[in-house]
């Protein structure tokens, strides 16, 4: 069998590197020049982790990636802490897996790094995408420079703005949410050090939320604000934004979190735009993975994890015998329901972090405080359903 993979984020390195694995012959097509990361943190939780530890590629990662001690809450404004839920140990002993904070380049650079010594002519640069088309025996793909190429499958891992789905299924409906979001790296200083907490930290506030965390060992911090704003509204990750406006956004908030944002010397920002899960992946040979799918917003932080676990299950099917179509089919079977209620999971924590009055905050952060004190174990559990699912287990 020989796969097409179309786009060459970290869902279709990830799916070349398990489709290898599988015993599949993959190339893997990716329409810049060359693949380049925006400075930007992750959290690998450890439903992802466990498939790169099945890539043999945990070890490295873990070397220039940053465990966090818990995943807290806090006020923004006053710094309160809300809840403090472990994560640093509870990971390995509870979930068999560790929860790292990583740099989209460093994981990027380890993936790249393992495809080149597994295959290196797997990875075709500047291919961009026109079209593609099917019959009973295989699938073709059309590129812009003329050239074309031919297989078993075709998956597109070409992110929210996807060639693939849209020549599936049409243009789908996305819904501004009214929020746009900020992100910047800074350098782990000294002075900030004592501030930030070594955490996956939420910091809630009126209109507005931010989440800080190391990366790279600790030598870095990753910022990201999202601000209630209807004024601008484009989807781009890589759109330069003000850091003067970014200021004004958290002024007046908890000295972590301006101290953070007066380092910046510049920073990115997007609109966050919603999407209902599809109703449908898959046509004949043909099928999506990671955004192209399920893109959602980043209030799980489980959007890299997501398509992470994509990746293996369709290696994992496509590895059996059977008819393509079929096995495409069961891929989809299995993972919809999970990705869509990590979709509408998202959709529902977006509001819960911008309680704008007092009796607003009160009714919702308040219990949250009291519950984490006389029954810890209930706060702790909430994402279990998440880091404790494994799509490596029971599996050939």
């Amino acid at each position: 069998m020989k796969a097409l993979v179309i786009g060459g984020g970290i869902g279709g390195v990830t799916l070349a590197l398990c489709l290898l694995e599988a015993g599949i012959e993959v190339s893997l097509f990716e329409r810049n020049p060359a693949i380049v990361e925006i400075g930007a943190g992750i959290q690998l939780s450890p439903n992802a982790a466990r498939v790169l530890e099945k890539l043999n590629l945990l070890e490295d990662i873990g070397r220039i990636a940053f465990q966090p001690l818990s995943l807290d809450m806090r006020l923004g404004h006053s710094g309160t802490r809300i809840f403090s839920i472990p994560i640093r140990e509870r990971a390995a002993s509870q979930f068999g897996a560790p929860y790292y904070h990583v740099h989209r380049a460093d994981l990027m650079d380890a993936l790249l790094g393992a495809l080149q010594q597994r295959h290196d002519k797997a990875l075709h640069l500047n291919k961009t995408l026109v079209s593609f088309s099917q019959d009973a025996s295989g699938v073709k793909a059309k590129f812009d420079d003329g050239t074309e190429a031919s297989g078993d499958i075709l998956i597109g891992a070409d992110g929210i703005h996807s060639v693939v789905r849209s020549q599936l299924q049409g243009e789908t409906p996305a819904r501004f949410t009214g929020n746009i979001a900020w992100r910047l790296v800074v350098p782990a200083s000294p002075e900030l050090k004592k501030l930030v907490p070594p955490s996956a930290t939420i910091w809630v506030g009126p209109g507005r939320h931010a989440v800080t965390y190391y990366l790279r060992r600790g030598e870095l911090i990753n910022f990201v604000g999202v601000v209630e704003r209807d004024d601008w509204q484009k989807e781009s990750w890589t759109e330069p934004g003000e850091v003067q406006q970014l200021r004004s956004d958290y002024a007046g908030w908890a000295k972590p979190v301006t101290t953070l944002i007066a380092e910046a010397q510049s920073c990115h920002r997007w609109a966050l735009f919603d999407r209902n899960p599809l109703e449908s992946w898959s046509e004949g040979r043909v099928s999506l993975l990671g955004d192209a799918c399920h893109p959602m917003l980043p209030f799980l932080a489980q959007g890299a994890a997501m398509c992470i676990e994509d990746a293996w299950v369709l290696s994992r099917k496509l590895k059996l015998d059977g008819n393509v179509p079929d096995l495409l089919a069961a891929y989809e079977a299995e993972r919809k329901p999970r990705t869509s209620r990590a979709q509408l999971g998202s959709r529902r924590q977006m509001g819960l972090y911008h309680q704008r009055s007092l009796f607003s905050q009160l009714t919702t952060y308040g219990p949250m405080w009291l519950a984490a004190h006389l029954t810890p174990a209930y706060i702790n559990s909430r994402q279990d359903w998440l880091y404790g699912h494994d799509v490596t287990a029971n599996r050939s």
